[in-house]
């Protein structure tokens, strides 16, 4: 997972904000519910003890302590209830204290006296095992008797088990709704992101080739449908660009092929004129070695802009590409010879492509010529052709002199030369792994290059292979 992509972002940001928020809304919940039970269970217990007030000490003058504290007893039931009553006179003596609830969980003598209140109050006693007990006070003072404090009490542990049960809860639930709705976020960016994809495919397809074709253009109204307009008047303007550069290129090359069919005309009339200085036909010689060589390129150009216009599609056939290897290479195996180099060709089983026949043998005459141009005497290359998995493989490889690494991504660039003085007599335009490149583009092909400076360069062309007919 890419951590620095903005669909990443977006959802860790989403995700973070939410666990943040629900975290925060689960805290408050907790503690607003806290303090609203505990609250409640004091209002209870001073309400309990207002009752004890109201309906048996406002008569004890008639009635007498002994039937309050039996009443009492038997209204409330507190060892059964798990409840504290404390009944104690103006004094400081006891009334009525309940006895141990009948489960043990606590001991009525532990808890603390304290000062009678002004009318009623409420406190959290903690007692010896850590339990807390929420005791209601009241100090009531009946018609014409001395005044009585009601202390009536329950233990926490009702609300603190509610509680428990619902951090539990929590703990559990806001771990998975995050996770939940984090899921549904990264949902929602992919889908928000798709327009997006859309385009970078779209922009991938497009090359120098195919400029006429054009983004996708999402109808959002929002600065992503702005983003496909902009990009695609951009590409318009790069695509008339293109092709003035691809016209001038031909034009150019087209008008240049007769004024230096001319000029070689001419120049090799005067290099054979004996008429001449010797001095002069050798100049003339020179001039017209350098016209042949201007010409070569002019042709290379006008081959560029040929391919460039989709030449190279029009003639397509089917035949065997291992036959036309072998048929090349014995063709440069002479040119070959006179270098002493070997050329061993691999080619046994026919490998049915389809194309332009005329341009893929010009593939296999520049890369044998690139091999023995860069291969010293007594080198060999090795001319492979194959079938893999669905496509038609042809390799070309030699012991040469090899390709600086700092070179190799850019040998198909147009005019690119590698060192010039890395090999005698080279009079190479850089054009020659360009027309390579432009031929494959236009079948469909890949081509790859590897080197190793002193021991050699092996290029692999991958095409298609022709369907069955």
């Amino acid at each position: 997972m890419n951590t620095r992509s903005i669909s990443f972002r977006l959802v860790a940001w989403y995700g973070g904000l939410l666990a943040g928020i629900f975290l925060l809304l689960c805290a408050l919940l907790y503690l607003d519910l806290r303090r609203f039970l505990e609250d409640d269970l004091s209002r209870a217990q001073s309400r309990r003890a207002r009752q004890i007030a109201a309906t048996l000490l406002v008569h004890v003058k008639q009635t007498g302590e002994t039937y309050v504290a039996s009443q009492t007893k038997d209204w409330y039931e507190p060892e059964i209830n798990d409840r504290f009553i404390r009944i104690t006179r103006a004094d400081g003596t006891l009334l009525y204290t309940s006895g141990i609830p009948n489960d043990g969980s606590f001991n009525p003598t532990d808890v603390p006296a304290f000062p009678p209140p002004q009318t009623e109050s409420s406190r959290k006693v903690t007692l010896p095992g850590g339990k807390t007990l929420v005791v209601g006070s009241l100090n009531y003072q009946p018609p014409g008797s001395p005044a009585y404090l009601i202390e009536f009490g329950e233990l926490l542990d009702p609300v603190e088990t509610m509680l428990e049960h619902l951090f539990l809860q929590l703990a559990l639930g806001l771990p998975l709704a995050v996770i939940i709705i984090t899921f549904g976020g990264y949902l929602l960016v992919r889908r928000a992101l798709t327009p997006v994809e859309q385009i970078t495919r779209a922009a991938e397809r497009i090359t120098q080739h195919n400029l006429s074709e054009r983004l996708p253009v999402t109808q959002t109204g929002d600065q992503l449908e702005q983003l496909s307009i902009s990009l695609n008047r951009m590409i318009a303007r790069l695509d008339d660009a293109f092709q003035n550069s691809r016209r001038f290129v031909a034009d150019a090359s087209h008008e240049l092929r007769t004024p230096l069919t001319i000029l070689r005309g001419e120049l090799e009339n005067i290099a054979e004129d004996t008429r001449l200085d010797r001095e002069l036909r050798d100049r003339a010689a020179s001039l017209l070695e350098e016209t042949e060589h201007l010409g070569k390129i002019v042709n290379q150009l006008f081959t560029l802009s040929r391919l460039d216009a989709g030449e190279a599609q029009r003639e397509w056939a089917r035949f065997d590409l291992s036959e036309l290897a072998k048929t090349t290479a014995d063709q440069m195996s002479l040119l070959a010879e006179d270098k002493g180099i070997s050329i061993d060709c691999e080619a046994g089983a026919p490998v049915w492509v389809e194309g332009d026949r005329v341009r893929l043998k010009q593939v296999v005459v520049n890369l044998l010529d690139n091999a023995i141009k860069y291969t010293r005497g007594k080198g060999a290359i090795q001319l492979r052709v194959r079938g893999v998995n669905g496509d038609a493989v042809l390799e070309v490889a030699d012991n040469g002199i090899g390709i600086p690494p700092e070179s190799l991504p850019h040998i198909f660039e147009r005019f690119y030369r590698v060192d010039p003085s890395r090999v005698e007599n080279s009079e190479s335009a850089g054009l020659g792994l360009s027309i390579v490149k432009s031929i494959c583009t236009a079948h469909g092909a890949e081509i790859e290059a590897q080197s190793t400076p002193g021991s050699g360069s092996s290029f692999r062309v991958k095409l298609p292979l022709a369907k069955h007919s």
